[in-house]
């Protein structure tokens, strides 16, 4: 969070930018929340989390795509940030701020929830042999069979307008079509390597958005 906090601060040359302090407080507010849910009933999956390296099985793909999405966050704040020091972009209303925000939240308890209904959900896609790997067909995996890539989607998306810049939303759109590519070769592993998950697919038969994909 002091990095993050650095980052937004001093790209853009001020302490006074309200915005800035909400979203980092909320954030910081959601993955307390979010650990405090879940750390309890699967403290192997949170360790494993918050390593953030491949584990044995892990394709050199993943690593490179889920590399990059996670660099992509920091750049986003980067940009926001010089862009409330060098006024790129035109004041965006409050309201358009706010409802960023709350749909930002929404996208965070999404992956909270997935994680919460997924005890094999990990940052890199494997078979975990080892935990007795199935296939998770509780909570939001009822409606698709990547929510927690939806969640984080719609973070990335809703970043930039919260700290207000629309410039912004061009490395956010960027980690959105990594996210998309990461989504399309990990359903491609489970259904090649995970059992039940075909069936699964048959059932639940969007990725990321309902009717659509």
């Amino acid at each position: 969070m002091a990095v993050l906090a650095a980052i937004l601060f001093i790209s853009s040359g001020r302490l006074d930018w309200v915005m800035a302090w909400v979203f980092l407080g909320l954030y910081l507010a959601a993955i307390i929340i979010a650990f405090l849910i879940i750390a309890p009933t699967n403290p192997e999956l949170m360790a494993e989390r918050a390593e953030f390296r491949p584990r044995p099985g892990v394709e050199n793909w993943d690593t490179v795509i889920s590399t990059l999405f996670k660099l992509s966050f920091p750049v986003t704040l980067l940009i926001s940030g010089l862009d409330k020091r060098f006024a790129w972009t035109k004041s965006l209303p409050r309201a358009v701020q706010i409802l960023a925000l709350v749909i930002g939240l929404l996208g965070y308890a999404l992956i909270a929830w997935a994680v919460a209904s997924n005890r094999f959900a990990t940052v890199y896609v494997r078979i975990q042999q080892e935990r007795g790997h199935t296939v998770a067909t509780a909570g939001p995996y009822r409606f698709v069979r990547h929510p927690f890539y939806v969640g984080a989607i719609t973070i990335a998306l809703a970043m930039p307008l919260v700290l207000g810049s629309l410039w912004a939303l061009i490395s956010a759109a960027f980690g959105a079509l990594l996210m998309t590519v990461k989504t399309a070769l990990e359903d491609r592993t489970l259904q090649e390597g995970l059992d039940g998950y075909r069936e699964y697919a048959q059932r639940v038969r969007h990725r990321l958005l309902p009717g659509i994909w």
